[in-house]
């Protein structure tokens, strides 16, 4: 048994896969569903990192009125937790797949630790923001920078988290951002000091691995999802 202080786990490992380029979302979302069926008690704990092709994703229990005028960007029904977000390029895009029962999480702490991750980021940068407990995610004066979205099955995580870096915000005015009506959306490249998707992706692997304890990652570099 893996031992446990304050909540999260010691002596873990981390496989981090860096992809390059922009990925579809389908085929990353079943290669994530294929990992956590076929992973068991001896399966190290995977992140993947990476951009995805325009693309709005609809949460297990979202509302239809909430999508409002998608236009030519494709509406992906998905079994993440939430309403409808969008995905597109110059947003970081961090898949974890933890195995929560292993690190000693219940899916409150997940989030939370995903949150405090993020905000640590965001401070490196000179930028305040903070978690709102009826709305997961990071903001930055009630503008949204962050989506959090998650599945627990048989006590592993899957699906992730979304950090606006830089990139073209205009299709969240074509829905209600995570559900809420007249939600602004913000980014980094709108601040001072800031640093380019691949510089924040790797200060944002640093912080998951303090957050969540792990003793040390294993960088992996793809061009693909593999089949």
């Amino acid at each position: 048994m893996t031992a446990v202080k304050g909540g999260i786990a010691n002596a873990q490992h981390l496989t981090v896969k860096m992809f390059d380029g922009l990925l579809p979302y389908e085929p990353v979302w079943k290669a994530m569903q294929d990992f956590t069926d076929q992973r068991d008690a001896a399966t190290e704990d995977e992140i993947w990192v990476l951009q995805h092709n325009p693309v709005f994703t609809q949460g297990q229990a979202g509302k239809a009125e909430h999508v409002l005028s998608p236009g030519d960007i494709p509406v992906v029904q998905v079994d993440r937790g939430g309403q409808v977000t969008y995905h597109g390029p110059g947003q970081l895009v961090v898949y974890l797949m933890l195995d929560i029962d292993r690190l000693g999480l219940g899916a409150r702490e997940l989030v939370t630790q995903i949150e405090k991750s993020i905000i640590s980021v965001l401070k490196l940068y000179g930028i305040e923001s903070e978690a709102k407990q009826d709305a997961p995610g990071i903001y930055i004066s009630d503008k949204k920078v962050g989506s959090i979205g998650l599945r627990i099955r048989k006590g592993k995580s899957f699906h992730g988290l979304a950090l606006n870096v830089d990139m073209d915000i205009e299709p969240f005015t074509r829905i209600n951002p995570c559900g809420h009506e007249g939600l602004e959306m913000t980014q980094l490249a709108s601040f001072p000091n800031t640093e380019a998707l691949e510089q924040v992706a790797g200060r944002l692997v640093r912080a998951i691995q303090e957050a969540f304890g792990y003793t040390d990652i294993l960088m992996e570099y793809c061009d693909a999802i593999e089949k």
